[in-house]
């Protein structure tokens, strides 16, 4: 088996020690430990964003924004505490330019609905990439019917990266904005987000990033990328589901409409008119999931514990661990080869259905993801009904990645 020895030496102490930190990766399945390598759907949350979230609800659980009283303030105070923590994690100029959503999906929804209603024309178009997960093809596909407007695609070659040869083509004067991702969640590519944007603005359009992947994997600096919209989520992050944020430029935000109206979002309401709150309570209608934004600060200060940059060096090194690892059984073929890679390996396995390999590697306490992973047209493009897809997190091993090779020889075995 292909091994660094001193890189592995040199961080295994600490990853033993940030293992012991979440309590669910002692879970055995089928009388076997747990090996997790389903991160791209959703990472394991460490013992410190759970005790948030019963911190909240045990010790001063009360809404948020509203009440003079001592314990909405000091919800109100570690809910506000969290947005400036999301603040600091992607540089943002100002903590009022980050919208707390849903997740990755609500934001993209909320970009596109109040962006699209603001300036989507009959005859107008939206540029995605051919390797964008459906949160970032649905919600522009549905405002585009309704606005009369249509969607181009940047094309997308064998090895998986994006053929950033046909951008200037695609960018015409009746493109309005465009949504790509920083990190494929099923090829893993890491697109050029900051050459696609300073592109972009070349011609005043503005750009939507996906980064969903990217959060968890690499350093976000929203002022450097230049990015008009950053949105992403926490339970990629080893924070909460059902909690996520969106950075849009203070300009941008200001321009477009609520995406929701309700309690919050509002300055004041009369039969007559509804004047909005400012930003950001603008787009925040409604009671938010309070202990889950307070548990995402918590996340956050997790990362930052361990530091991001030593997250990205480690799990760099794994990566090239799983690749060269994987690389040894003959039936594997990758699918996505790109030069810049990171978090999520897809493969096939010979002649056999993603479905059988996945649920073998399960019998034997491994967990990765079968399927499409939400990116159909990629499926499509590579004539293949999907893939199984191993993606990694800072909790992983060299060890459970020669148990993954393992387990996929052993269902070459009994599937041969």
């Amino acid at each position: 088996m292909p091994a660094n020895l001193s890189l592995e030496t040199s961080i295994q102490l600490d990853i033993q020690k940030i293992r012991a930190d979440f309590p669910i990766l002692q879970t055995q399945v089928y009388g076997k430990p747990l090996v997790y390598l389903d991160n791209a759907a959703t990472t394991q949350k460490p013992k410190l964003v759970l005790d948030a979230i019963q911190d909240y609800y045990t010790q001063y659980n009360s809404n948020v924004h509203r009440g003079v009283h001592f314990l909405s303030q000091k919800a109100t105070a570690a809910y506000e505490d969290a947005r400036k923590k999301v603040t600091a994690f992607i540089n943002a100029k100002h903590a009022h330019e980050v919208i707390f959503t849903r997740g990755t999906t609500d934001g993209i929804n909320l970009v596109a609905s109040s962006f699209g209603r603001k300036f989507l024309e009959k005859g107008d178009s939206i540029v995605i990439s051919a390797i964008e997960h459906h949160s970032n093809i649905v919600p522009w596909q549905m405002i585009c019917e309704e606005r009369g407007a249509s969607i181009k695609v940047i094309p997308v070659n064998e090895k998986g990266e994006l053929v950033l040869d046909t951008l200037d083509e695609l960018l015409d004067d009746k493109v309005k904005l465009v949504a790509v991702t920083y990190i494929s969640n099923t090829l893993g590519t890491i697109n050029p987000v900051k050459e696609i944007v300073a592109r972009a603005h070349q011609q005043n359009i503005p750009v939507l990033v996906d980064a969903a992947q990217a959060a968890p994997h690499l350093p976000l600096d929203v002022q450097d990328l230049d990015v008009d919209f950053m949105a992403f989520s926490a339970h990629k992050m080893y924070g909460p589901t059902g909690f996520g944020a969106l950075y849009g430029k203070e300009e941008w935000l200001n321009q477009i409409p609520p995406y929701q109206g309700g309690g919050d979002m509002i300055k004041s309401v009369s039969f007559k008119k509804t004047t909005y709150n400012e930003l950001p309570l603008k787009f925040e209608a409604g009671t938010p999931s309070i202990a889950e934004g307070i548990a995402f600060g918590a996340a956050i200060d997790y990362i930052n514990s361990i530091g991001l940059p030593n997250i990205q060096e480690a799990e760099s090194q794994l990566y090239a661990y799983a690749v060269d690892a994987l690389s040894t059984i003959e039936e594997l073929r990758f699918i996505g080869e790109a030069h810049n890679r990171a978090a999520s390996i897809s493969f096939l396995v010979g002649d056999a259905h993603p479905f059988d390999i996945g649920e073998i590697l399960d019998k034997q306490g491994i967990a990765v993801r079968t399927g499409h992973h939400c990116t159909e047209p990629i499926m499509q493009y590579f004539n293949i009904p999907g893939t199984v897809r191993a993606s990694i997190a800072i909790y992983n091993t060299t060890e459970e990645i020669d148990k993954l090779v393992t387990g996929i020889k052993k269902a070459v075995t009994l599937l041969s």
